[in-house]
């Protein structure tokens, strides 16, 4: 049924109550019923009559699609990137068909995780009974016996999922934007997770797992809301955290100590030992002014949220080496800006 027929219908209709309402008693009867039909009238419903059925295929090879050498999802046939707009003026059913692509390459990231990272998946919570609601993270083997380095990932909130930044990234740009395996591969050792709020996930991974760690060295990278939930896992582990972890590096953070009531000491370890890489214009590294009395700001060299994470990756892997030196040889990691750059040379 096509909606010039729909609209013709109810004007058809509108025009007979029009009509019934100048008459007597019968007719305001009449008009009380034609209301009654029109309440019942679902205008989505008869839309999606000529919509094709929401059936999708459930492998990226049904999609037509395939991730090229350089991490880019590409039409097998046509090389071309993805298109939103399969089908013209069919916006909701081209909306289910990326939703469904994204489920898809959920499954594909994980089996990246697995395969490529070699990471395993752990199930959340570790008492959890069958019948109990549970969750996940990936971890390397030896995350909690290796003496030397530990690496945590917390992604932001949203349709993201274990090892992804953003999923739009992944689609529309590459593997190496959207996920967090070029973090994994070149950290070796990482945990992902996932489960409950990210504050009490956050707390719950700690509790099981990073705290029962060997490693001397302890690196956080916290994208978006995944800022917000370090800092309260500071506000309720602070002691723990501080005698654990060498350094933070948040992307493009949406924290606030002010509303999370962090306390003194907490954001004077975190001006001294967190650096946040956020949205700017800037060149990479710039110095960003805060209004916020915590960690320093810098510029992510980007001015897109989600790439926050990718384009600091090389700056971020420095911050925590340098922060790895100057800890091992006694001395506090304190950033220097020159000529309004920052700068870590001069440790």
């Amino acid at each position: 049924m096509s909606s010039s027929f729909i609209t013709l219908i109810l004007l058809t209709i509108w025009i007979n109550m029009a009509q019934l309402q100048q008459g007597g008693p019968d007719e305001k009867e009449k008009t009380t019923a034609l209301k009654d039909l029109l309440s019942r009238i679902d205008l989505d419903e008869l839309m999606k009559k000529d919509e094709p059925p929401l059936e999708f295929p459930d492998t990226l090879e049904g999609f037509e699609y395939a991730f090229n050498e350089k991490g880019q999802l590409r039409h097998i046939k046509t090389g071309e990137p993805f298109v939103f707009n399969y089908r013209e003026d069919l916006h909701r059913w081209n909306q289910k068909r990326y939703e469904a692509l994204g489920e898809i390459i959920t499954k594909y990231v994980y089996e990246l995780l697995e395969k490529e990272c070699h990471l395993k998946k752990v199930t959340l919570p570790v008492d959890a009974t069958e019948s109990e609601p549970k969750s996940f993270i990936f971890m390397s083997e030896d995350a909690l016996t290796n003496p030397d380095k530990l690496m945590v990932l917390i992604h932001g909130s949203g349709v993201v999922r274990a090892g992804q930044w953003a999923r739009r990234l992944i689609i529309n740009e590459d593997l190496d934007s959207g996920t967090q395996i070029p973090y994994i591969k070149r950290a070796i050792e990482v945990i992902k997770m996932d489960n409950g709020s990210p504050e009490e996930h956050a707390i719950y991974v700690w509790d099981h797992f990073i705290a029962e760690s060997a490693a001397e060295n302890i690196f956080f990278v916290a994208h978006s809301y995944g800022g917000l939930a370090f800092v309260e896992l500071m506000i309720q582990r602070e002691a723990d955290v501080k005698n654990k972890v060498t350094a933070v590096a948040l992307t493009d953070s949406v924290h606030n100590v002010w509303h999370q009531e962090a306390g003194k000491t907490i954001r004077e370890w975190m001006r001294e030992n967190c650096c946040n890489w956020v949205s700017s214009s800037e060149p990479l590294d710039t110095s960003v002014e805060s209004m916020l009395p915590d960690c320093p700001r810098v510029s992510a060299g980007t001015e897109r949220h989600e790439l926050t994470s990718w384009k600091s990756l090389p700056s971020i892997f420095k911050f925590f080496s340098e922060a790895s030196e100057a800890k091992n040889s006694s001395v506090k990691l304190a950033p220097t800006r020159r000529s309004n750059r920052i700068k870590y040379e001069e440790l």
